[in-house]
């Protein structure tokens, strides 16, 4: 509408403020709106058009940014008190990009405290609902994004992912995101409390309502432009997912990675997007992902090798986010005390529990590259497994189950796990909208013990009405293929009557 010149930036921005006013007093998904900014860049954008110019095609379009980019003059928190005054000095490279681009940035949007939980509540900035139902979250850490994406106050939003923190929110808000192969985007002027951290990097990736909106972000990204903002970005050009011959392709599905199984409507939701690629011309065959259970040993023991001191040193001073409580205390539990809690956790059942006791915590740096090592090598191992199947591409849960109700993420760490392998991998992997749960499903038959099992089957009795996703892996720089099979599942499924139709208008309860 803005290249017809049928609306103008300004009506365009006009229009989505309107939205927020009307909605994000029940969603509670900014942290800040840039409103005079916002009306500075888009008068702006006018203006190049009245000349007959454009900036390409996100001249004029409002976006939103995960509140852990830096925005000159502002402060970072993560929605940590004691980070209230680290003000930023330069905005991010992301940010950058999408100015560069011509894109209004229209606030900032609320993450997880630490971005370490499913969730999206802070003391900073308070807790996030998800528009489908507010007694639900929007998932994390970019759980603000999908919210304000979800409910039409954003048409495009920029999160970040370490462990499934674009895919979740996306698949709990039903809507599309993309993690796209790590270093694909420009990231400095991000901010973590683990910074340094390597052995598994986060990387940023957009947030849509739509599979064609994700595609038309990358094709205004310049790669050359922002390999000069930031080193690490490589300056190919993109390529599109129009080219990608979709029925060539060879999918590997799943619906259990061996640690949770997923739930009813998700494993309906994968059997769904699958049939619908293979009318297409898809070869589709069972795959099982290596070593699941290990690897995520591997994961967990990396990022905690600090013992907790990153995490420690940021909560200092403010109030705890009641998610973060039992992670602190573990990381920071001496290392005899916890082999102890494993050994009773696995005496009693609690499987997933003494997986979780037996991997975090400090490391010796010789210990810390042995851990480095394996999760590299796991790089390997997969695409050895995938290379046996003869398969291009995945598609699989993106988490174990629907949106949790707020708090649910405490001691469910290892839901995450459909999504955390392809952190550590770092495969372009991507969301797209499926169905919603219906009442049949919301019974998780179950005789294990384990907890991790058991609060499974209490999300999935809440979680009647709620929309679900599914996660659709490529190989390494191939994002394309990713959002060709995004997009085919998107165009075959849309028009079902269980599609997670958005914007959607906020509602208590939707069961």
């Amino acid at each position: 509408m803005l290249a017809r010149k049928e609306v103008s930036a300004r009506e365009v921005l006009g229009a989505h403020l309107d939205r927020i006013e009307d909605v994000e007093g029940r969603i509670r998904a900014f942290t800040e709106v840039l409103r005079d900014r916002a009306a500075v860049d888009a008068a702006a954008s006018d203006a190049r058009r009245a000349r007959g110019e454009s900036l390409g095609p996100l001249d004029g379009i409002p976006v939103t940014v995960k509140e852990c980019f830096d925005i000159a003059g502002r402060a970072t928190t993560l929605g940590l008190p004691s980070w209230r005054g680290r003000t930023a000095r330069a905005d991010a490279t992301m940010v950058i990009a999408l100015r560069r681009a011509g894109a209004v940035v229209l606030g900032r949007t609320n993450l997880s405290q630490t971005m370490l939980f499913v969730e999206a509540r802070n003391p900073n900035f308070g807790q996030t609902a998800n528009p489908w139902s507010l007694s639900h979250t929007p998932g994390g850490s970019s759980g603000g994004e999908a919210a304000a994406i979800a409910s039409g106050m954003s048409p495009l939003g920029i999160g970040t992912d370490i462990g499934g923190s674009i895919r979740t929110p996306a698949h709990f808000c039903g809507i599309a995101g993309l993690k796209p192969t790590l270093d694909r985007l420009p990231m400095r002027g991000y901010r973590s409390v683990n910074g340094g951290q390597e052995a598994v990097r986060a990387m940023g990736g957009p947030l849509a309502r739509t599979v064609g909106d994700l595609s038309l972000f990358f094709r205004s990204i310049d790669p050359r432009r922002s390999s000069e903002l930031d080193p690490r970005v490589p300056p190919f050009a993109w390529e599109g997912p129009e080219a990608v011959q979709v029925e060539r392709l060879r999918l590997g599905v799943y619906a259990d990675d061996g640690m949770l199984p997923a739930s009813a409507a998700i494993a309906r939701a994968v059997e769904r997007a699958a049939r619908a690629l293979r009318d297409r011309g898809c070869e589709v065959r069972p795959f099982r992902p290596p070593g699941v259970r290990d690897l995520l040993a591997a994961y967990l023991g990396a990022l905690s090798a600090d013992g907790g001191a990153g995490i420690v040193a940021a909560l200092v001073g403010g109030p705890v986010d009641p998610s973060l409580v039992d992670l602190r205390r573990v990381a920071t539990t001496p290392a005899s005390l916890r082999r102890v809690g494993a050994m009773t956790a696995r005496a009693t059942g609690q499987s997933s529990l003494a997986l979780l006791l037996d991997s975090v915590g400090e490391k010796s740096v010789d210990e810390l590259w042995r851990l480095t090592d394996r999760l590299r090598h796991y790089t390997t191992t997969f695409l050895e497994a995938m290379d046996r199947d003869g398969i291009d591409a995945l598609v699989c849960p993106a988490y174990a189950t629907p949106a949790l109700p707020h708090g649910g993420s405490k001691g469910f760490t290892l839901a995450s796990s459909y999504s955390m392998v392809f952190n550590v991998t770092q495969f372009p992997a991507g969301v797209v909208p499926v169905t919603r749960v219906r009442a049949a499903e919301a019974a998780r038959a179950t005789t294990n013990r384990d907890r991790l099992f058991v609060q499974a089957a209490r999300v999935d009795a809440a979680s009647v009405g709620l929309p679900v996703g599914v996660q659709v892996v490529g190989r390494p720089w191939k994002d394309d293929a990713v959002l060709a099979l995004m997009a085919a599942i998107e165009s075959d499924l849309s028009s079902d009557e269980s599609y997670p139709q958005t914007p959607v208008e906020p509602v208590i309860d939707r069961a």
